[in-house]
């Protein structure tokens, strides 16, 4: 995939974004539609350092400022898919990061709340989600391992880095009928578990594979110190 591929669509990148669902996400098992439009709309470059930008589309994971990575394009769309959102939805997230997935969340759900530890990374994203419009996504720097009290409870929570077990504090905080999205295990890698709470609050927890994200840092998750930054 040569930059020639790309020369008729050098602002929009729309070409790009469409071979990446074709090749990255309809050629596996994202079937949602909901997900695939979204990753159509939302511009992942515009969530990449500049010099990274022509990876934007493939299918890899891409360092970020603070030394935080974006996950590949087929994890996000994996884990919106397994949220099994609805347009009344509100949503929390854990870990904005670039702020890509929040992006592609607020196109498929009513609200979205999203917390970052690092004060840069929200200042970027709140820069990103005011440039291109998303005014359904509100951030907060915090620790995202307690959630969110005032704004609970939530209809679906997603995890974007991995914890040593799921924290309570955002079990509480789960709506029942809702969808908790959350990759468990050790620091090096972990398994991505999908909680559904009940009607009647009962927890059912399902293992949707093997994954590897950085370590969920906070009170519920990994200290700094044993995380390594």
């Amino acid at each position: 995939m040569g930059k020639d591929y790309w020369k008729d669509d050098l602002n929009g990148r729309e070409a790009e974004r469409e071979w990446m669902v074709r090749t990255q996400l309809r050629g596996r098992d994202i079937t949602d539609e909901a997900v695939i439009q979204s990753m159509l709309t939302v511009p992942r470059h515009r969530y990449v350092k500049e010099d990274k930008q022509e990876l934007a589309y493939y299918d890899t994971a891409l360092e970020i400022e603070a030394e935080q990575t974006i996950s590949q394009p087929y994890i996000v769309a994996l884990m919106a898919q397994a949220l099994e959102l609805k347009t009344s939805d509100k949503v929390l997230e854990i870990g904005t990061g670039s702020g890509y997935s929040a992006a592609i969340l607020s196109r498929m759900a009513k609200r979205i709340h999203t917390i970052e530890r690092h004060n840069l990374l929200a200042h970027l994203a709140e820069e990103r989600f005011n440039s291109q419009g998303y005014e359904n996504i509100e951030v907060r720097v915090g620790d995202g391992t307690l959630g969110w009290t005032e704004k609970a409870p939530f209809d679906a929570i997603l995890v974007t880095a991995g914890g040593p077990e799921i924290p309570d504090s955002l079990i509480e905080q789960l709506a029942p009928g809702g969808r908790l999205v959350i990759p468990v295990g050790k620091k090096e890698d972990q398994h991505l578990l999908r909680v559904k709470k009940t009607l009647s609050s009962e927890l059912i927890e399902e293992d949707l594979g093997a994954v590897r994200f950085v370590p969920l840092i906070g009170t519920k998750g990994w200290k700094e110190a044993e995380a390594g930054g």
